[in-house]
């Protein structure tokens, strides 16, 4: 069994892909693999699996969440939130502080829809430095 984590999941199409913690090439799975848990799945969850050669390239054999948080639909804004009692134009200086997973949730998110071309080893490189960059200016939860 390798493990790895859920890179770009397409609801709409029932397919998507995972990044191997090890490293090297997306594995496609489909929405049917994960059964009835399905609707659970999104960028960034953790899967275990087991892998076999498809026609197009690696697929997944058998697959299983890791871990099945409850789905957040983009819970944080997108920009500062104001305090209804502060003055109009008046900003407290504070601002969420996302816990490493939701960071790089939403790295990930942000590179598959604006930069579409990376591979999954680019993805997850490139999110592993911002994530180490975010702790160092305290943007991110330890």
């Amino acid at each position: 069994m390798e493990t790895g984590r859920i890179l770009r999941f397409d609801e709409v199409r029932g397919y998507g892909f995972i990044a191997p913690n090890a490293g090297g090439e997306d594995v496609f799975v489909h929405a049917n693999d994960f059964g009835d848990q399905r609707h659970l799945v999104h960028p960034g969850m953790r899967v275990e699996y087991e892998v076999e050669e498809g026609e197009r390239g690696l697929k997944v054999a058998t697959v299983r969440i890791l871990d099945a948080p409850a789905r957040r639909e983009h819970a944080r804004p997108s920009r500062p939130v104001h305090d209804d009692d502060a003055e109009p134009g008046e900003d407290d200086g504070l601002c969420d502080v996302l816990s490493s997973r939701e960071f790089s949730a939403e790295v990930t998110e942000l590179l598959i829809q604006h930069v579409p071309s990376l591979t999954g080893s680019q993805i997850a490189q490139a999110r592993q430095h911002l994530v180490s960059f975010a702790r160092t200016h305290g943007w991110v939860e330890s």
